[in-house]
């Protein structure tokens, strides 16, 4: 399996600040077996990140995506908006069961509008920005990420049942 981690930083992505949740993603992801194939640091903007989407789950076939940054509340926090202008459907239980566990350490994280969801084959998770909010959400759904990459990818059936070639 291959994945991609999308950091949207605009002082990242202009080399004004060090991306270290994007660092944080891709060791975790390792940890699964998946390889790491594609990892880029961008600015703030829907076209940009919607584009960068398309490309690594459509011509690089990537199985999955996680991006780092822009769910807040801010007027640059626009990666929610580019990742639903993508998908073809949403999961929201991902990101619901990150924010209801992470709240319970910081209230705040109630706010995030991070969305998840599928394109084609390829799962697209979105995450916070900080390095602890990427480590704390992706230990929430890391029980679940193999199982729902088996089933985008074709290998089992929803019930549980490997497909037959």
């Amino acid at each position: 399996m291959l994945a991609g981690i999308l950091v949207i930083s605009d002082k990242g992505w202009r080399g004004e600040r060090l991306d270290e949740s994007g660092q944080v993603a891709r060791e975790i992801v390792n940890h699964l077996g998946i390889k790491i194939a594609k990892y880029e640091v961008v600015p703030d903007e829907v076209d940009i990140i919607s584009d960068k989407l398309v490309e690594w789950s459509d011509e690089f076939g990537l199985d999955l995506i996680v991006t780092s940054g822009g769910t807040g509340l801010s007027h640059r926090d626009v990666t929610p908006e580019a990742t639903l202008a993508v998908i073809d459907k949403t999961i929201p239980g991902l990101t619901e069961a990150m924010r209801m566990d992470t709240m319970k350490r910081k209230p705040e994280a109630i706010l995030s509008r991070a969305v998840a969801g599928s394109r084609g084959k390829c799962l697209i998770v979105n995450l916070p920005g900080s390095p602890k909010a990427v480590k704390e959400c992706l230990d929430v759904i890391l029980p679940v990420l193999p199982h729902a990459l088996e089933i985008l990818g074709g290998k089992i059936a929803e019930c549980g049942h490997r497909e037959v070639s």
